[in-house]
């Protein structure tokens, strides 16, 4: 049965420029995409979110640069909370998938691995 499931990635930018939050971005995807297969049909909608220190682009921009101009679309920041890792990117993709809540994989690269071991991506595919 096709349901709407939610696809969580985090990363990390190096710096606050459009182009280190764009590469980030389109690498999260990227791993996003090919982990769980997602053909972009199957998008329902992306919501981006960033720390309160990345703000040179919208992260939204490398789902547009995949050809998803019918996707929704949502950029917005994460709560500034003392302490918490710097230059994230988040993104929640509901996507519309047979798959069950335990066959999606969720996708953590770079030092966001550190905000849930459990879903740390490593290269070669397999979650640490």
């Amino acid at each position: 049965m096709l349901r709407c499931r939610g696809i969580r990635g985090a990363t990390t930018a190096e710096r606050n420029t459009a182009e280190d939050i764009l590469e980030a971005t389109r690498e999260l995807l990227a791993t996003m995409i090919e982990a769980n297969d997602i053909a972009a049909e199957d998008v329902a909608s992306i919501i981006f979110t960033t720390t309160p220190d990345l703000n040179a682009t919208f992260p939204a921009i490398a789902a547009r640069d995949y050809g998803w101009d019918t996707v929704p679309l949502l950029c917005t920041h994460e709560m500034d909370v003392p302490g918490a890792l710097d230059h994230v990117v988040r993104i929640l993709m509901h996507v519309n998938t047979e798959k069950s809540p335990s066959e999606i994989r969720h996708v953590y690269l770079r030092r966001a691995r550190e905000l849930r071991p459990e879903w740390a991506y490593e290269p070669n595919g397999r979650t640490a």
